[in-house]
């Protein structure tokens, strides 16, 4: 074997050997953890019923613990305390519900956020003189410290229409 063909044998063997010792990926609750820390946004927004176009700069700092069956993150957005969100897990539905307590003591209406491997989705929906639409946030981890986002809408729940879409990346 030449020096090229020991050196690609010995690096192969390093990642499986650091694949075999990695730590497990966090399973329900715990991977809420993936929110916590300090986030610089860049968002664009479109120009829909329910929202204006602009373009949007912000840091979000996500203070998160884990207290038994919850996970709370205090959110402060440009410095400003803005939310306590309040996650809770489900594993015979592999489900989980987010409490956000808004500040200013707003009532809470708890919410829903899917996981499925590194897309995180948060649907809601709303009622407006007997018609129902449909809106959802999908978070794409592409990294452990970087999640590409959109905010979208639909009034059939079947076709969905952009309102916003940006990225975030993680600073500490």
């Amino acid at each position: 074997m030449n020096k090229t063909g020991r050196f690609i044998a010995a690096l192969s063997l390093a990642a499986v050997t650091a694949l075999i010792h990695a730590a497990p990926l966090p399973t329900g609750l715990g991977k809420i953890a993936a929110y916590a820390g300090t986030w610089k946004t860049q968002t664009g927004h479109f120009d829909t019923p329910y929202s204006k176009a602009g373009k949007d700069l912000a840091t979000i700092k996500n203070d998160c613990w884990r207290s038994g069956d919850y996970y709370a993150c205090h959110q402060y957005v440009n410095g400003d305390s803005k939310a306590l969100l309040v996650f809770t897990y489900e594993a015979k539905s592999d489900s989980y519900t987010v409490y956000p307590i808004i500040a200013g003591g707003s009532a809470v209406q708890p919410g829903k956020l899917r996981i499925h491997g590194n897309i995180w989705t948060f649907p809601w929906e709303a009622q407006e003189k007997g018609k129902t639409t449909y809106f959802r946030v999908i978070n794409i981890f592409t990294a452990v410290d970087t999640i590409s986002y959109r905010e979208e809408f639909s009034t059939d729940n079947l076709h969905w229409f952009p309102m916003a879409q940006g990225y975030e990346k993680k600073i500490h």
